[in-house]
């Protein structure tokens, strides 16, 4: 049978990396982007394919509803 380590043996390996009582060094700051190369999620939505093809979906969309609401 495969032979698993059992606890104790694990608790002997890890005695020469047993936690100390000191707090762990604190994170460092992030660094800040220059506002120029920051581009938010709104970045995509200026791009003119994208716009033209939300378009057309939002109209099929609204020639939908109105057919189901007017003519139905």
């Amino acid at each position: 049978m495969l032979d698993t380590p059992q606890l104790a043996d694990q608790l002997d390996a890890d005695q020469g990396q047993a936690p100390t009582g000191e707090p762990a060094p604190p994170a460092p700051a992030p660094v800040p982007v220059p506002p120029e190369t920051q581009r938010g999620c709104l970045f995509a939505l200026s791009q003119p394919p994208l716009m033209i093809f939300l378009g057309v979906i939002g109209c099929l969309f609204l020639i939908a509803a109105l057919h189901d609401l007017l003519l139905l």
